[in-house]
């Protein structure tokens, strides 16, 4: 009787690559690999063997004709390119394609002086910094078009809120400056990322360098990056830029995602105030009044993915050795590469959006004359024009808020003469208290720094279009 052990080797093999290793392993990295690493792979042969021939280590004939292998080769169809037992991953393929045509043992000095190691960590920056420089432009668009909207909304009045409730007037504009200040610092962050991307380990080969007279700094130039990890085990070893890059993902999507649910919010029949385009609405299969605003929810749901797969990231490195690991290579970058590709289908479905939508002017003024949210201006008006301790000052308009709201009416709704006698020993004209019951005047006061007058907010989009 065949004991388990047998009968499990019997199918899956007792030798290299064994059934489910392959299945399970060799063959998704290999695809992955094929999908991702392709080009930067061939980009980075090419670079590797021009040094080699700079630095006398190949002849020029040799390297002329390791180029021409590798230019032959990397006409493949990728779509045909299928993996095989035969090599454990697609780097031994392709070098046996080259092989194949000028000889194994010319297309093996293609590799002097250099690793899987320092290979592997070269593509991945390739491939990363190119997904950032993506995600920074798509993200720089979807600036551009909030700071339009901006623009063309600086007088629109409407409800600002703290902890979900209706707080003080503002404007939609002002509103949409902050949004974009908020975007624009994880632009920063994408920006920064990719300068710690784009550095150049080549050289490092395993994790110590070369006996070989190899040009390090060379290799910077002809891989386009913009510095050198100079010491070689940090080169192998470091996994903060895959974290770096991460954090950059997991924050920009985080972000978005905050100010996604509060458009959503604004988009309900209920609030009214945002009216998202046509093109980018569906309807219900069986409500014919609804309009939904997909497009956004779907955006919201596609970042939380998105810093989903960054947080994967973080915690794939979290507690790995400081050294060559798989924990930071074949498994690990998929998911940089899927939330990037994520996070740009939001950016661009975001831009659409934003440039096309329409803001309900007279609903957020209506919205920003209720729930009595100018009564602060009540406060600010007692301390500085009537001369009553800003502290007392408070007091009473807390007392006018309770009265109002045990009449169940809007600020608006008291006559100057009821609220006069609910302040006691103060008399307030009725242009002030139409004033205060005004949001116009409660945005147009607010002239400091940074406040929602319409000219502070026209400077603030002037300074950040130049």
């Amino acid at each position: 009787m065949h004991t388990l052990k047998e009968q499990f080797e019997k199918t899956d093999g007792v030798v290299f690559p064994g059934k489910t290793f392959m299945d399970e392993l060799l063959k998704p990295v290999f695809y992955d690999q094929k999908e991702h690493l392709f080009d930067a792979m061939f980009h980075i042969h090419k670079a590797h063997t021009t040094m080699l021939a700079e630095q006398g280590i190949l002849t020029d004939d040799e390297a002329a004709k390791i180029l021409e292998g590798v230019a032959e080769v990397e006409k493949m169809e990728k779509a045909d390119i299928e993996y095989s037992s035969s090599y454990e991953d697609l780097f031994f393929l392709v070098e046996s394609q080259i092989g194949t045509l000028i000889g194994d043992e010319l297309a093996g000095k293609m590799h002097i002086a250099k690793s899987r190691n320092d290979m592997g960590e070269g593509m991945y920056r390739i491939v990363l910094r190119d997904y950032l420089q993506e995600t920074t432009e798509a993200a720089e668009k979807l600036a551009e078009a909030i700071l339009y909207q901006a623009e063309n909304h600086i007088e629109s009045i409407m409800p600002a809120h703290t902890h979900t409730q209706p707080a003080q007037p503002t404007t939609f504009g002002h509103y949409l400056v902050a949004i974009y200040d908020s975007l624009q610092r994880d632009i920063d962050r994408l920006k920064q990322a990719r300068k710690t991307v784009n550095q150049s380990p080549m050289g490092a080969a395993a994790i110590t360098t070369s006996g070989f007279p190899i040009n390090r700094e060379r290799m910077v130039e002809l891989l386009g990056f913009e510095g050198l990890i100079e010491n070689s085990y940090d080169a192998i070893g470091a996994g903060d830029y895959l974290i770096e890059a991460a954090q950059a993902l997991i924050s920009l999507m985080t972000n978005m995602g905050r100010w996604l649910q509060e458009f959503l919010r604004m988009t309900s029949k209920e609030v009214g105030l945002l009216k998202v385009s046509d093109a980018y609405v569906q309807i219900s299969s069986i409500m014919p009044q609804k309009r939904n605003p997909v497009s956004i929810e779907h955006s919201r749901a596609i970042a939380s993915s998105a810093a989903a797969e960054g947080m994967a990231v973080v915690h794939m490195i979290h507690n790995t050795p400081y050294g060559d690991i798989n924990d930071t290579e074949d498994d690990l970058q998929p998911h940089l590469y899927a939330g990037f590709k994520k996070a740009l289908r939001v950016l661009k479905l975001m831009r659409a959006v934003v440039v096309t939508m329409d803001f309900n002017k007279d609903r957020a003024y209506q919205q920003a004359r209720e729930n009595m949210i100018t009564i602060t201006e009540l406060a600010d008006v007692l301390a500085r024009d009537y001369g009553v301790s800003f502290r007392k000052a408070h007091h009473k308009a807390s007392v006018i808020a309770k009265m109002a709201d045990k009449q169940g009416k809007e600020l608006y709704e008291i006559p100057v003469d009821e609220l006069n006698k609910w302040l006691e020993d103060v008399t307030l004209t009725e242009q002030d208290w139409q004033q205060i019951t005004d949001p116009h005047y409660f945005v147009q006061r607010r002239r400091v720094t940074g406040g929602t007058n319409p000219d502070v907010v026209r400077g603030m989009i002037d300074r950040r279009k130049e």
